[in-house]
């Protein structure tokens, strides 16, 4: 690369690093990349990268199970579609229980077990198509024979990191960091207690005393977490492979491409084979349609305000919905409101109720003043990349930590959803509107993400072709994964000093024993024996 850049004209060398990159980048041969991804939100990221890929010539097959939500047809990817148990009709079922769920009440203390109860109807659903998947000998045997480069998933379920070892494919996996840290639990990076917090915990990473204590209590109850989420697999990928396997052995020779940055997460150890991609799906503003257009012009000096809980939430419970249309109703704002549910009987006019909206393009316009969002890392990066101040609802999953992760840098404010009455969610709106310091922080935020020599979908396009030109990266797999867990911890080798001192302590005081003896127990026999004379 470096003799390459010295071979450049002049006036070459005066164009931008980023342009530069993309020309140098290589032949692209089109290779064949199998894709497992997961439905719902998590696909959205990965299908990013997968039109990219696409558009560089690459031959795509994507796994689809045959019922789905988002899982569609597309001009830049062949669908693979094998069969399930279940029908649109649970599917649906399922996912519509899913976001009911997360609007019950719920104990602070017992979070992490009542968030993977509420999460059982999609997991069990996720294990239901790797299942069907891994017993479909059609869909097997046409896997072998396509004969792909590489493997691409998202490992928080890990039906495609069996495949990859079934098909002997190297792998990339596409991951945010939910559940259990897979990435760093299988990555072997360091992870200290004392200032990495767990997920769930909503710590910050400056914890107080008692905070350290119940971080260090979730980190032991994650082993436990990983156990009940993932044993199952375990058996099916020991079915299929036909021996005995361990899922933190198969997760040893992949590249991770983490969808964060240390803009939004903490600092924290990482391995090499972890490539930081935060901010994906964040694409230059287009024009507004002439509807939404409309709609931001009508608000006049006092600008608009963005609400959407996510893909995975449509509907709200009454009560709730009719407290968020108060506190909507109270602020000079016009509020352009995605959602699907019954219209609540007290709608203000300056809220307007949308099916779908551009966010993105929405969030980049100059008259928004702030971003009502669930706190899910996709509306997160969406907030960081146009830099507007964000009211945090978060609902399941990662986004309670996101959002603590936020209101720690003063980007944002975050409710209870479950809690939150329409003052609380009034109070909250008009201080990150009205307090500038909201605005600069999120802005500080944006400039210091943007500042980077490439931007995260070509880095996360570039390490997905490395992978598959050098046939997986084992040179960034560290030793750790060789070591038992008591070599890991050289608790072998403390042990073995440990032994050399007290062995050495032993022979100095059974020398000093000796000694003291010798030297003192004769005088004290002369002594003893001379008053035996004189009597």
């Amino acid at each position: 690369m470096h003799n390459r850049m010295a071979c450049l004209p002049a006036a070459a060398q005066r164009v931008p690093a980023g342009f530069l990159f993309l020309v140098l980048w290589g032949s692209v041969l089109g290779d064949k990349l199998l894709v497992v991804p997961q439905d719902g939100s998590h696909w959205l990221s990965m299908k990013e990268i997968v039109e990219h890929l696409s558009q560089r010539g690459h031959d795509i097959t994507v796994l689809v199970p045959e019922i789905s939500l988002l899982l569609g047809e597309s001009k830049y990817y062949k669908r693979k579609i094998f069969p399930v148990s279940y029908d649109l009709e649970e599917l649906q079922t399922r996912y519509r229980t899913f976001g009911n769920n997360h609007f019950t009440p719920r104990s602070q203390l017992m979070a992490p077990f009542r968030e993977y109860g509420n999460n059982m109807v999609i997991i069990d659903l996720c294990y239901f198509n790797c299942q069907s998947l891994l017993k479909d000998s059609a869909t097997l045997s046409f896997l072998r024979e396509s004969k792909f480069d590489a493997l691409f998933t998202d490992p928080a379920m890990p039906c495609g990191v069996i495949l990859a070892e079934y098909l002997q494919l190297p792998s990339v996996y596409l991951f945010r960091g939910f559940p259990c840290s897979l990435e760093h639990m299988h990555g072997q990076s360091p992870s200290p207690v004392s200032y990495v917090p767990r997920f769930y915990t909503k710590f910050s990473d400056h914890m107080t005393f008692p905070q350290r204590v119940a971080n260090f209590i979730v980190n032991l109850a994650e082993n436990y977490l990983f156990y009940c989420l993932y044993s199952k697999y375990e058996a099916l990928a020991s079915d299929l492979l036909k021996r005995d396997v361990s899922l933190s052995a198969l997760h040893q020779n992949s590249l991770w491409l983490l969808r964060y940055d240390f803009v939004f997460e903490f600092p924290r150890p990482v391995m090499p084979n972890m490539i930081f991609i935060g901010g994906t799906h964040c694409k230059k503003k287009e024009k507004l349609s002439q509807e939404f257009e409309a709609y931001v012009n009508a608000s006049g000096e006092h600008g608009i305000v963005i609400f959407s809980l996510g893909s995975m939430v449509s509907e709200i419970p009454e009560k709730k919905a009719m407290e968020i249309a108060e506190a909507l109703g109270r602020i000079p704002q016009t509020v352009l409101w995605r959602y699907t549910g019954p219209r609540p009987s007290n709608l203000a006019k300056n809220t307007i109720l949308v099916k779908w909206l551009p966010q993105n393009d929405l969030l980049g316009h100059p008259k928004t003043r702030a971003f009502i969002t669930h706190s899910g890392s996709h509306g997160i990066y969406e907030g960081i990349c146009n830099g507007v101040p964000m009211v945090m609802m978060p609902l399941f999953g990662d986004q309670m930590d996101n959002a603590k992760r936020m209101e720690t840098r003063g980007a944002g404010v975050s409710l209870n959803v479950l809690e939150m009455t329409a003052d609380d969610l009034e109070n909250a709106l008009k201080a990150v509107i009205n307090d500038k310091s909201y605005k600069e922080n999120i802005m500080r935020l944006s400039r210091l993400h943007k500042d980077r020599p490439i931007e995260p979908l070509d880095l996360a396009v570039f390490w997905v072709e490395y992978v598959m030109r050098h046939k997986g990266a084992p040179h960034l797999r560290p030793a750790a994964h060789d070591l038992t867990w008591y070599q890991y911890h050289s608790l072998d080798v403390i042990g073995f000093l440990l032994a050399i001192v007290l062995t050495v302590v032993f022979i100095v005081f059974k020398c000093c024993s000796y000694g003291f003896r010798k030297c003192f127990g004769k005088k004290q026999g002369v002594k003893k024996s001379h008053k035996s004379k004189t009597h």
